[in-house]
């Protein structure tokens, strides 16, 4: 055999060994060359007498990540060439045929009638987890923490399509199954093995040797499907305890995803209705299902988005060619909610940390902070007390700013106030080495009216994180008008050193985020004003794709905050930059009434001690009319939710805050939740098209008021029908 992608050998005992191991690549990934090769390996197991099994194994860190899924946007492509090439019909042929191969390939593995085990040594997810599921035997390394398995493809707008919704349904009960399937989770080892996903575990070194004792005592190669007197985990679908599981299932597939998923939905449709057929019509139907939602818009924006250009991000797609920054001790100045959450997020990723603050009760606090994530990660089983005491062992929390010398990056996170910040710009200055990048993260203020503060403008660039820090994806870093490449990267470097995802962007009020998603949260105000029942808006809002509704989400960012970014912008740009309605409705709730959001307990929302949240009944008064909820037109209301920022997003492309569309699209889904299904605020344009994006707009301009009126940018598109990935498109150079 003439192999690239593994290595081939077969013991004195005739058991093969195939490792897995790409060459040029960090990660194992499935790729029309990997399927190749292992159909040529089944093919001399199956074909040699003195062969008698084999196991399959990684030779690198991780098992695999899965399948390449730009080998999936191809799967696309050829069919809309071949579309228009063979006619409808003969494309779809060829395409359900090329999307089941690997489905069929890991079957003919599990009844080839020799025994294979695979051999589970880190990270194994969706295809690569497929391939083990479809091996008789699976053992998980027990010693690596890092070890991860899942199918996570529904993350991406796709679903497990190669065996396993049908072997995962079959393996467990169908509640269990499908909470799997559509939560897209990754599993520590040892909780697949109690799942029953896998059937042993040991140490690293002993994973191989144990593989093959199991072929040598004589290991069955049979699924236990294809054994005669098979019963489903769960027992039969039309049963009692079926129905305590479907229709409960569907009613909830319909609450989280408003049937906004298709793959979602398909991982439902399949489960039910696989297990009541064999199972090779099984994976007929989940074939089917595949091939249906590979071919979905859906899929192919947020394949687009949530992978690709997300990837390449993380890479370093956008990072000046320069040598990597090596940064090992960060400081944070500014103890608070934000400055908290850094320190944590940064010790957590390795870093040394010197946290500052105005006193030392203040500084402790925010080591507090760490203290409090950490443990609450123990009391989920998710860490232990020798990582918290090592995580808090590299916070060294300090009133004095003389701790920061000989940091690698300052992040200051103090007070959103041009007066406060820039005394402590000075502050951190007068003892920085002259080569440090200073950061400042500001959600509102403009990076290069900050930097007037600073001696070294150059070294000066913004980094927006989102609260809370632990569990937002994103970072938006801010290029100032003096910025130069070395922050930018240093910049960029920190934050993928921390995990999170960068956008780079140029300086401006609000960034891109922000001015995105204020206009929601503004658009969801205006509502109110206008007589909209507040349990429609918010609801609405989740049915259109937002993760909360606009009102749930002022309380989280703060009334107050909200009040007064308002009056900024009135003070900076006038009268007419802001809405009437809108100041009214804030003015009353905090002014009047103390409401400043979740953080006092009362906002759009009440929060009681004990129970959830509730609307305040008190907005039915705040409303100058009420009107009917049968009137109102609820498709108009989403497009109203999604437009406003989509809009908003192709302006600060014309503004030049976004060059790159791929940004603006990551961006709007890690950092504010707009619909992922859409693929990202641009990409919902571009996959309505610019010019009925255009009449949308005109429509609800003419409707609601000119801020709905499209601007010049998109006008001038619209006209020669372009799209922004076309018009736009993303840098192609290699990421660093």
């Amino acid at each position: 055999m003439d192999l690239t992608n593994f290595r081939f050998d077969v013991d004195a005992d005739g058991i093969a060994l195939a490792t897995w191991d790409m060459p040029g690549r960090s990660m194992n990934v499935i790729t029309v060359e990997v399927m190749d090769e292992l159909e040529e390996i089944l093919a001399k197991v199956v074909g040699e007498a003195g062969i008698k099994g084999c196991v399959i194994a990684s030779g690198k860190e991780a098992f695999s990540g899965g399948a390449d899924l730009t080998m999936l946007q191809g799967l696309g492509r050829r069919y809309q060439e071949a579309c228009k090439a063979l006619g409808e019909e003969k494309a779809m042929e060829t395409f359900f045929a090329e999307s089941r191969y690997l489905s069929q390939l890991y079957r003919r593995i599990e009844t080839s009638g020799k025994p294979f085990a695979a051999v589970i040594n880190g990270i194994c997810l969706g295809g690569a987890f497929e391939l083990t599921l479809a091996c008789h035997y699976r053992i998980g390394v027990s010693d690596n923490d890092k070890a991860r398995v899942g199918l996570p493809e529904v993350k991406v707008g796709l679903f497990p399509g190669a065996g396993g919704t049908t072997r995962v349904s079959r393996l467990m009960k169908p509640d269990q199954a499908l909470q799997m399937l559509l939560k897209g989770d990754r599993l520590r080892i040892s909780q697949a093995h109690k799942m029953g996903l896998l059937h042993a575990v040991a140490p690293r070194d002993e994973l191989i040797a144990k593989a093959k004792e199991w072929i040598k005592a004589g290991g069955s190669p049979k699924a236990p499907w294809d054994v005669e007197g098979f019963r489903l985990p769960g027992g039969l679908v039309y049963s009692k305890a079926g129905m305590m599981v479907f229709p409960p299932a569907n009613a909830l597939y319909r609450r989280e995803t408003y049937d906004n998923y298709p793959a979602a939905r398909a991982i439902l449709q399949s489960v039910y209705e696989g297990l009541q057929l064999p199972f090779d019509r099984a994976l007929t139907v989940e074939s089917r299902y595949f091939a249906h939602v590979l071919r979905s818009p859906e899929a192919a924006a947020m394949i687009r988005s949530l992978f690709v250009s997300m990837q390449d991000l993380n890479k370093g797609a956008r990072r000046p060619a320069m040598p990597p920054s090596r940064l090992k001790r960060v400081g944070v100045v500014g103890a608070g909610f934000m400055g908290a959450g850094i320190a944590y997020v940064s010790a957590l990723a390795g870093l040394d940390v010197v946290l500052v603050d105005r006193d030392q009760e203040a500084a402790d606090k925010g080591k507090a902070h760490s203290d409090s994530l950490i443990t609450s990660q123990i009391k989920k089983g998710r860490g232990t007390m020798a990582e918290r005491d090592a995580l808090l062992g590299r916070i060294t929390a300090t009133p004095d700013y003389n701790a920061l010398a000989g940091v690698d990056l300052v992040i200051e996170a103090v007070f959103e106030d041009r007066a406060v910040k820039a005394e402590v710009i000075k502050k951190v200055q007068a003892v920085l080495a002259p080569d440090v990048i200073f950061a400042s993260n500001t959600s509102t203020l403009p990076i290069s009216s900050l930097a007037i503060n600073s001696a070294r403008p150059e070294q000066f660039i913004g980094v927006h994180f989102f609260s809370p820090v632990e569990k937002m994806l994103l970072v938006e870093v801010i290029k100032g008008e003096k910025t130069g490449d070395k922050a930018i990267a240093t910049a960029l470097d920190f934050v993928r050193a921390i995990r999170k995802t960068p956008i780079l962007v140029n300086d401006g009020r609000g960034f891109f985020a922000n001015r995105c998603v204020l206009n929601y949260i503004r658009e969801g105000h205006l509502m109110l004003a206008e007589g909209v029942p507040p349990a429609m808006i918010e609801n609405v809002a989740r049915a259109a794709g937002m993760p909360v509704g606009p009102l749930s989400l002022n309380d989280e960012v703060a009334i107050d905050l909200a009040w007064k970014i308002l009056q900024a912008t009135k003070k900076d740009l006038g009268e007419g930059a802001v809405d009437p309605a809108q100041e009214t409705l804030l003015d009353t709730l905090l002014n009047k009434e103390g409401r400043q959001g979740r953080k006092n307990g009362k906002g759009f929302y009440d929060y009681p001690a004990v129970g959830p949240k509730r609307l305040w009944p008190g907005l039915a008064d705040l409303q100058p009319v009420k009107l009917d909820p049968d009137t109102i037109d609820i498709p108009t209301l989403k497009h109203r939710f999604l437009v406003v920022q989509a809009l908003e997003a192709a302006r600060t492309v014309e503004d030049g805050i976004i060059t790159d569309m791929r940004e603006a699209d990551v961006g709007s889904i890690l950092g504010f939740g707009f619909a992922p299904f859409t693929g990202g605020a641009l990409s919902y344009i571009d996959g309505m098209g610019t010019k009925a994006f255009v009449a949308l707009c005109d429509r609800l301009a003419a409707a609601y008021g000119e801020r709905f009126e499209p601007n010049k940018l998109l006008r001038d598109m619209a006209a020669g029908d372009e799209r922004f990935y076309q018009r736009f498109k993303p840098e192609t150079k290699k990421a660093a």
